[in-house]
């Protein structure tokens, strides 16, 4: 049984920091490669009602962006060999200047950013921001691209590309099919190493597309695991890391 890479993803503060950091910690004992931590909204153009539900209770609470860059600094000292990567969207690193913000980005351990609203040939600057501050710029590929975009993004000279394997929003299953893989071999044809998600909740779908991507990218399923199990975190450390377990050696 070969170990496949997995990306997980997070909602900074769900339902609390502390609660949040029990999940990352059980993740990354269940075998996360990388931490996607995203930032919440109160407008997202892909997340599927777990992550949407997710972003709304967090923000109800008034957690600003200083907050999840704080609890981003936490993961980053205790899990320096991790990767974290932000996932976010365009107005939220905007407003403070992009600039500004890939600073304290960096400056709390974060590796790379994922804005999927903002074009990825007209990006307000964000690839060269992340380069002078020592991070990476990963944009978003998704099946609804003309043929020709797709060919533009992938000889772009991005080293990392997250292709969102299915249009729509995420959280439901998606199915691996001919297609899929045909729009991921067309993603990785200028040599960028491809993150594939969206939809993944399973063992057999990581299996699937193990040898077409750098990592596998799950979300919805561990928020769904999360908020299941919220009122006892020792149930939920074992639930989130027998799934992250299970993604990643099938």
């Amino acid at each position: 049984m070969s170990k496949i890479k997995l990306m997980s993803h997070l909602v900074a503060g769900y339902p609390t920091d502390e609660i949040a950091l029990t999940a990352a910690r059980a993740l990354i004992a269940g075998g996360a490669d990388i931490l996607e931590i995203q930032l919440p909204f109160s407008d997202p153009s892909a997340d599927g009602p777990a992550i949407q539900g997710a972003c709304t209770e967090v923000l109800s609470r008034k957690y600003k962006t200083a907050d999840g860059l704080k609890f981003i600094e936490t993961l980053h000292k205790e899990f320096p060999e991790t990767p974290i990567y932000i996932m976010s969207y365009g107005s939220l690193i905007y407003t403070p200047g992009i600039k500004t913000f890939c600073k304290k980005a960096a400056l709390a351990g974060v590796k790379g950013m994922i804005i999927p609203d903002l074009p990825f040939d007209f990006d307000e600057g964000l690839t060269q921001a992340c380069k002078e501050n020592g991070m990476v710029n990963i944009p978003v590929a998704s099946p609804s691209m003309s043929k020709e975009r797709i060919k533009k993004m992938a000889n772009f000279g991005f080293p990392y590309i997250y292709a969102a394997l299915r249009t729509g929003i995420t959280g439901t299953d998606t199915t691996i099919d001919k297609d899929t893989l045909d729009f991921l071999k067309d993603v990785a044809e200028g040599g960028s190493k491809i993150y594939g998600g969206f939809g993944i909740s399973n063992g057999q779908q990581s299996q699937a597309l193990a040898d077409r991507v750098e990592a596998v990218v799950a979300g919805s399923v561990f928020v769904r695991t999360i908020n299941a199990n919220r009122d006892n975190t020792e149930k939920l450390y074992e639930a989130v890391k027998a799934k992250a377990s299970e993604i990643t050696h099938s």
